[in-house]
């Protein structure tokens, strides 16, 4: 488990960026100890713990690259086309015959190793077939075309996969086409969830008029096992601090990151604050950031607490931000951040200069044929509706203050959050 000093967030300013937070964050967290061999069917997602150096080379052997005729280069027709006498046939799968004589060609097919002394492959559209099984070979065609040498695509020893990759469906394929079974990763991170106040029930459960259903907890458990955490839900926390005490005091001891939503502002009935302040520290900030701005970091026994703003859009914002990188800095994984897309806003916008804002849109087809970007339609942060309704977020700079509609804007979907 993590083990930081007390004051390793410790920031003074009234306000600090997202680029800035980011930067503290994954300068301050370090990837959990412990790795273990998991099966190459299970690796999608995991963080590789190790750099993967190739144990062979891609292709393994040298083969045709299409269907057709495989010739020496010494044959090939220099200004007129040229009949040769097909003397074989190369099917993928299938070891290599006799080595191709001079004046001959070899009927072969994509992925068919290359025949010994052959080196060029003509396209079989571009060859014309006599009755009598002989073939018209054109002139022009340049020496190894059409060929895949072995090793073309990754050679032997080669540095194919860093360490801190987070497994994608391409990279378990590249180490399936090496014949490798199994991949040493980094065990999971393991983040115990929260939440907390009178004012929230669990779904199904009675609820009386003036309370809400508890839907943070269950959004962020679903955006945590995305990114691939072993997620430990604690339920509902009463409103009692030292009871909140007690169970994050037990729980930071086996878990990588303790994360809540809302109950640690500078309200007298934030029970989450006054209890980490028992049993740890919690250091506050105020982020330049909407929806969000408020976003507490802390230690408790030397596991880091991040907890995001009560509101649900506001706590998906956050999470995509400053969540989703500490936990990448937990894993051992390489962070970058999500790339958005250039688009038109179909918007007009007023914003406060030194705030990053994001703003819910769903894109669409303007009849010039470029993307826009509609906004939607209403404001506030607790609006669950604008989360599903939409089709991802408009990223606004810090120095951004006026959007007028035909302006260029970054437009991140959902799922590069995700």
């Amino acid at each position: 488990m993590a083990q930081l000093s007390d004051d390793c967030f410790a920031f003074g300013g009234a306000l600090r960026s997202v680029d800035d937070a980011v930067a503290l964050i994954t300068a301050q967290l370090s990837a959990v100890d412990g790795v273990e061999i998991v099966p190459l069917a299970q690796a999608d997602q995991r963080v590789l713990a190790r750099e993967l150096l190739a144990p062979m080379p891609l292709p393994p052997f040298t083969n045709s690259a299409v269907d057709g005729y495989a010739v020496r280069s010494e044959d090939l027709p220099v200004d007129v086309e040229r009949i040769f006498v097909v003397s074989g046939r190369m099917q993928a799968g299938h070891a290599a015959g006799e080595p191709v004589a001079p004046g001959e060609a070899v009927r072969i097919f994509t992925g068919a190793a290359m025949p010994a002394l052959a080196d060029t492959v003509f396209m079989q559209e571009d060859v014309r077939a006599l009755d009598d099984g002989r073939v018209v070979l054109p002139p022009g065609l340049k020496r190894g075309a059409n060929v895949r040498p072995a090793g073309e695509d990754i050679p032997s020893a080669e540095g194919v996969l860093p360490a801190g990759r987070r497994m994608r469906p391409q990279d378990v394929a590249v180490a399936a086409a090496m014949g490798l079974t199994e991949l040493e990763v980094r065990r999971r991170v393991k983040v115990a969830i929260f939440s907390n106040g009178d004012e929230i029930v669990e779904p199904g459960a009675p609820r009386a008029a003036v309370q809400l259903f508890d839907s943070n907890r269950f959004m962020l458990a679903s955006m945590l096992r995305r990114i691939g955490c072993e997620v430990t839900d604690l339920g509902i926390l009463p409103d009692d601090a030292d009871k909140i005490a007690d169970i994050l005091k037990r729980q930071a001891a086996g878990h990588d990151l303790i994360l809540t939503s809302g109950g640690v502002s500078t309200g007298d009935a934030d029970y989450v604050k006054d209890a980490i302040g028992q049993v740890g520290s919690l250091v506050f900030w105020r982020m330049a950031i909407k929806p969000g701005r408020p976003v507490a970091m802390g230690v408790i026994e030397g596991t880091p607490f991040i907890g995001l703003p009560g509101n649900p859009v506001a706590s998906f914002v956050t999470f995509a931000h400053v969540v989703r990188p500490a936990v990448f800095a937990l894993a051992g994984a390489e962070w970058r951040k999500p790339v958005g897309v250039q688009v038109r806003a179909a918007f007009a916008y007023r914003k406060k200069s030194g705030r990053r804002e994001y703003v819910r849109a769903n894109l669409r087809r303007a009849e010039d044929g470029a993307w826009e970007a509609v906004k939607f339609p209403r404001e506030g942060a607790g609006l669950l509706s604008s989360l599903i309704d939409t089709d991802g977020l408009v990223e606004l700079s810090e120095d951004l203050t006026t959007i007028e509609p035909g302006r260029m804007v970054e437009f991140l979907a959902y799922t590069s959050l995700l």
